[in-house]
């Protein structure tokens, strides 16, 4: 007999719930591929549990769709949690990284063509 795969555990707490009817985060909204941080500060012990989730995964830095996925949330209930987070000082973000500057590519086209000519 083959065991079956254990299910993935879907939370029965409704996303509005978890956010108090919060549907956006207050100030500027964090970008997916934002990075987030927890802060050097204790943590109060009465957080909700998805905080207190959020705030193990956040040991390192983590971008802000990486904690949605570990949480199992969409990224706007992530957003609206980690905006609490954010302005209670449990975390720090960095921004996303700016996408590199267009370089100018025929150096790279020549040492290619150079690599392929040996072949």
């Amino acid at each position: 007999m083959t065991e079956r795969p254990e299910a993935p555990r879907v939370s029965a707490i409704r996303p509005y719930v978890i956010t108090r009817g919060r549907s956006e985060s207050e100030g500027e909204p964090l970008s997916w591929e934002s990075l987030v941080m927890t802060a050097e500060t204790a943590f109060p012990a009465a957080l909700q549990p998805e905080h207190l989730a959020i705030l193990e995964h956040c040991e390192g830095l983590i971008s802000v769709g990486e904690v949605a996925a570990h949480l199992g949330q969409p990224p706007s209930v992530t957003q609206v949690l980690l905006s609490d987070l954010l302005g209670w000082g449990l975390i720090v973000t960095r921004p996303p990284i700016p996408p590199a500057e267009r370089t100018d590519v025929t150096m790279l086209r020549k040492v290619l063509h150079g690599l392929e000519s040996c072949l």
